[in-house]
């Protein structure tokens, strides 16, 4: 065969695509949304096409300073202590203990020498904890899948979230802003693994490596402090000349893993993305829970109120993100000796506005009698369900202060004179009027269910007597402050059979000479006439 510059055409060649037709020679094509057309030469078609794995990004946020910014901002120097065999020693020291000298291992008398002013205060591992959950529940709002990694680590997996929120530069500035304004000195790394990424934080490397094959080099330089690793494995290795993850590299891996464990071989094969890291994804609770702690005993009452406050407004945030709403919350507060007080309030319709709880709460803490000082206060809420959004004013003018609804009358007056004094109606399949509803709480349900007594065409009266009353007739028309006349009617009720308490009458809705609208009946085949209603 003569030289074209053309493969031959062969059978492969020309086989059927899944659509039934067959490939032009030089010009390959591939059926199926899995693969990638990338070929210019024919004899690529003979080469089977895979699709490319899926990438991921990770988004590490290392808050070295937790243990001294989950108690708060303070004034003053501030150092945490933690007891380590039976001494208070200096665990982290903020900028201004470390000015006049402490340091990390100092015991705490040697820091008071030092500093008379310092404060110090113990280590909060449970505190922490919570703040860490706090913050996970808070970065929900940046990707979907958020991991606890450590104690003091959060990893973020966002190459999925890189559209929503405009490229790579501007979700890490919403990142950073959001940790700044919630008071979190975080040292941020993003990188093509889990592991990867967490070392370039602790390493201080500011850094964003897209692709998986410059992550080694970034990751080389760093030293053995960023991993992690116990310390007498950190002083073997460093004593034998290594001092950095490119060091240990370097080493043969079978004789690494023989001296130094399986387990810190498959780390760094994890770090270069060589082998798989499977991480857990946090999911917050579906029902908020947070506590306060007090530094010390409290009785102001004005204090405990602002705490309230800041818990409520944690409960709101963490609705919102979800969209929903509650009807109930319940503050516990906790006393040194006497057993805790609950303070129970509930709304008729789901609610997530902390402004609507707190005047609530503002009710009801007027009649709350705490029988010590309280030393915690938490606030955990109920059942939650979708809240429906509300549409904002469209213009630019300020809306009008929004009155009252008749839900927040109910629960106004609930706060006032107790839950147990205020109902409302529900409706039962029944067609005896005296029957025909019952009293039900305005917190088991939404306020449409409870506050609405009649949702059929039947008309029925407002005020419903408990029982009939006998009407005086005069020539046959019944009399109620008059005589009454006839204007609709009748409407045959026979039924109750089944308890005993069957009925036979005819209703009639009735006026008399001064406009009242009244729900009357008789008997069937009876003369006699009762009033059972009152319309409004």
């Amino acid at each position: 065969m003569a030289a074209t510059g053309k493969s031959p055409v062969t059978a492969r060649d020309t086989a059927p695509t899944p659509t039934g037709r067959s490939t032009r020679p030089g010009k390959p094509r591939v059926n199926h949304p899995q693969y990638a057309l990338a070929l210019t030469e024919p004899t690529f078609a003979r080469e089977l096409l895979l699709a490319t794995p899926v990438r991921r990004l990770w988004f590490c946020i290392y808050l070295p300073n937790l243990p001294l910014e989950a108690n708060g901002p303070g004034e003053g120097a501030r150092a945490i202590v933690e007891e380590q065999r039976g001494i208070h020693r200096v665990l982290l020291a903020d900028a201004d203990a470390r000015a006049a000298g402490v340091m990390p291992g100092q015991s705490g008398n040697a820091a008071l020498a030092l500093l008379p002013t310092l404060k110090l205060d113990e280590r909060n591992v449970l505190r922490e904890q919570q703040v860490l959950e706090s913050l996970a529940t808070s970065l929900e709002q940046f990707t979907s899948f958020v991991s606890i990694a450590s104690h003091n680590v959060l990893l973020l997996e966002i190459a999925g979230s890189l559209r929503l929120f405009g490229g790579l530069q501007r979700l890490r500035q919403q990142v950073a802003t959001e940790l700044r304004q919630q008071g979190f000195d975080a040292a941020l790394a993003i990188a093509p693994t889990p592991l990867g990424a967490t070392w370039l934080a602790r390493g201080g490397r500011r850094t964003c490596i897209r692709e998986p094959a410059n992550l080694a080099t970034a990751i080389r330089t760093l030293s053995l402090n960023c991993l992690d690793w116990p310390h007498t494995l950190c002083a073997a290795l460093t004593g034998m000349g290594i001092t950095s993850i490119g060091d240990c590299l370097r080493l043969p891996r079978e004789g690494f893993a023989r001296r130094f464990g399986a387990g810190r071989l498959i780390e760094l094969d994890r770090a270069l993305g060589r082998s798989p890291d499977p991480r857990i994804s946090w999911r917050s609770p579906k029902r908020f829970c947070a506590d306060y702690e007090m530094p010390e005993e409290q009785s102001d009452r004005e204090r405990l109120l602002a705490i309230c406050r800041e818990l409520l407004l944690s409960h709101e945030q963490f609705l919102l993100a979800r969209q929903l709403g509650t009807q109930r919350v319940l503050l516990s507060f906790f006393h040194l000796k006497a057993n805790a007080t609950q303070l129970s309030l509930g709304c008729v319709e789901a609610d997530r506005s902390t402004d609507r709880w707190f005047d609530l709460l503002c009710l009801r803490f007027e009649q709350l009698s705490l029988p010590e000082p309280v030393i915690a206060i938490r606030l955990r809420g109920g059942s939650t369900q979708a809240l429906p959004a509300e549409t904002a004013c469209l213009t630019g003018r300020t809306c009008p202060e929004r009155r009252y609804s008749m839900p927040q009358l109910a629960e106004r007056i609930a706060a006032r004179i107790g839950d147990q004094s205020v109902h409302g109606i529900e409706m039962v399949a029944d067609h005896r009027p005296q029957f025909a509803w019952c009293e039900k709480s305005l917190f088991a349900a939404k306020a449409a269910d409870v506050l609405s007594a009649v949702r059929c065409g039947l008309r029925r009266p407002l005020w419903m007597l408990p029982e009939p009353a006998l009407l005086p007739v005069r020539q046959g028309y019944p009399l109620h402050r008059g005589r009454l006349t006839l204007i609709e009617g009748p409407e045959r009720l026979e039924t109750g059979w089944w308890d005993e308490n069957g009925i036979a009458r005819d209703y009639y809705t009735a006026v008399n000479p001064r406009g009242m609208r009244l729900w009357i009946f008789r008997n069937r085949n009876k003369a006699t006439w009762y009033l059972h209603g009152i319309f409004g």
